[in-house]
């Protein structure tokens, strides 16, 4: 009993002696225990942050437009982004089905699917919102939406689309293209702000361009009426 009572009253300077050893072999370096990570590191990984230029308007009347094309693109960009995450699913699924027959009927059921989720909203959009939403899937999809379509349906029915869409002044053929068009590189700003205040959920394009290209472009080129 004796023996234990002196392995208890040691064990206190075996503790010190073990953390003495241990410290002398140590390099003099801090590691970091994130939390559901069990492996010390010594650095955090950040996501990259874009350096955004501040906003400047010549009058009142270019931040209104500014500000509703904001408002506007916010709206319908979560529902481009589903589309290109709903396609990237078929695209996958179908990858893995080797049968003509099971490709239809998955195909079918994720038209009846997408339909479902944007009907009833798009029937709420403003023209001018149809096109933006246009402009966004080509950015998401890297494919306009008359050939999402076609290829989802049929040419005739992309057709037709298409030429609904028109007698609103939409067309599906648009493409997302803001190395020449104003509001396009205006919706790409909009789109990066908020990606980095958090509000939207970032997909980046599948269109190759390079933003700050974009902004040394359109800061020095004259602005229309």
């Amino acid at each position: 009993m004796k023996f234990f009572n002196y392995i208890f009253l040691l064990f206190p300077w075996l503790l010190i002696a073990q953390i003495d050893e241990v410290a002398q072999d140590s390099i003099d370096q801090k590691y970091l225990i994130i939390k559901g990570d069990s492996i010390p590191r010594t650095s955090i990984d950040l996501e990259p942050v874009m350096i955004l230029h501040r906003l400047k308007f010549k009058n009142r009347e270019e931040r209104i437009r500014y500000l509703i094309l904001r408002r506007k693109t916010l709206k319908v960009y979560p529902y481009a982004k589903m589309a290109a995450d709903r396609l990237d699913s078929l695209t996958k699924h179908l990858a893995t089905l080797t049968k003509n027959r099971d490709k239809r009927r998955y195909t079918k059921k994720i038209q009846k699917y997408i339909e479902g989720e944007f009907s009833a909203e798009l029937k709420k959009m403003s023209r001018t919102e149809g096109q933006i939403l246009v402009k966004l899937i080509h950015r998401q999809t890297g494919r306009t939406a008359f050939d999402l379509v076609k290829e989802l349906r049929n040419g005739w029915r992309a057709f037709w689309y298409n030429t609904t869409a028109s007698m609103f002044d939409i067309s599906l053929k648009r493409e997302f293209d803001p190395e020449n068009e104003m509001e396009d590189y205006l919706i790409e700003d909009i789109l990066q702000r908020n990606f980095q205040s958090g509000r939207l959920e970032r997909q980046e394009s599948v269109i190759p361009f390079d933003f700050y290209s974009l902004v040394d472009k359109w800061r020095h080129e004259p602005k229309k009426p």
